[in-house]
């Protein structure tokens, strides 16, 4: 017997036309050089392009637009290491609300500023002491907010998975799709996607070594806790999967892999000297899986979600100043 899920196919078509004229309808990049590197066709769905410079924007608003006149007139909190804080940040600004924001003392500059930058009200906590869900549960009924969480709400997961419904969109059937993972909102989505369109598809998740959280959930059939990872992939530092994404991507999820910071860092220069384009660590894990050889096989043609690209310049050449000259 199926399982029923709770997000579908429909779910993310209703969230693409609630998305039409808001969220950016980011390209799809090809490389040659990735493509000999990586022996396969490569399609790069950049969602370092979208508004807020990452996919959050798709699940955010979609959430947040279906909030009531009263609940939006009361405002919204959040709790985020960066992208989702931003995201709801603008969405709160787009549908004339307002947002708190909870988010780790450690947040990239760039990110605490493009926020606060938006209007929000910002709240800090040390993440490696602190539970950010307790925090934004408590901040949201202390003052009557709606609280939109970054994965464990349908229609944020229905939202993130527009950029995958875009990708196929465009290129046609892919043999493989690779994903991000970090508290699953985004496989999630792209695997209710992909598999609803395409139910061949193999979903392919990446994790930094760090944070194997969903990996090590995967392989015991239920979810399982890690330690507070300690990873330049800050997009991806959660200790355990989300209750809701792991009832979608433990159906819908064929494999988890790992790279390493240095992998990262790897991926993030060839992506910058070889497509011209700047992505953060957190998004430049598939591509790092690809380049570095994570794949038992590498089918003919492949699928990478690039996340995100928030990521300050000095930032970014710290994390690569080291690695060795190609």
């Amino acid at each position: 017997m199926t399982t029923a899920l709770p997000v579908t196919l429909d779910d993310v078509h209703d969230a693409a036309a609630r998305l039409k004229g808001v969220a950016h309808r980011t390209p799809v990049l090809r490389s040659r050089t990735l493509d000999a590197l990586a022996g396969a066709e490569v399609f790069v769905k950049c969602e370092n392009f979208q508004r807020i410079g990452a996919f959050k924007f798709r699940g955010a608003y979609n959430a947040v637009s279906r909030l009531s006149p009263e609940q939006l007139a009361r405002g919204i909190a959040a709790y985020s290491s960066g992208n989702h804080a931003q995201a709801v940040a603008l969405a709160a600004r787009e549908l004339g609300s307002t947002a708190v924001i909870v988010m780790p003392e450690d947040t990239p500059r760039s990110k605490v500023e493009a926020t606060a930058a938006y209007g929000a009200e910002i709240v800090t906590y040390d993440r490696y002491t602190g539970d950010r869900v307790a925090i934004g549960e408590a901040l949201a009924a202390e003052r009557g907010l709606a609280l939109i969480p970054p994965y464990e709400h349908p229609h944020v997961i229905a939202g993130q998975g527009t950029a995958t419904l875009e990708l196929l969109e465009e290129v046609g059937e892919l043999d493989a799709l690779l994903v991000p993972v970090g508290g699953g909102g985004l496989i999630a989505g792209s695997a209710t996607a992909a598999k609803g369109l395409h139910p061949g598809i193999r979903m392919i998740g990446v994790e930094p070594e760090a944070g194997d959280d969903t990996k090590r959930s995967l392989s015991a059939g239920r979810r399982v806790s890690v330690p507070v990872p300690r990873t330049i992939a800050d997009g991806q530092a959660a200790e355990i999967p989300g209750e809701l994404t792991f009832s979608i991507n433990r159906h819908l999820v064929d494999e988890i892999v790992l790279v390493s910071d240095d992998e990262i860092r790897e991926a993030m220069r060839m992506a910058f000297e070889r497509m011209k384009i700047v992505i953060e660590p957190s998004g430049a894990t598939p591509l790092a899986a690809l380049l570095a050889g994570r794949l038992d096989r590498v089918p003919p043609r492949i699928g990478l979600i690039v996340s995100g690209g928030n990521i300050d310049v000095r930032r970014f050449a710290e994390l690569c100043a080291g690695l060795p000259q190609g």
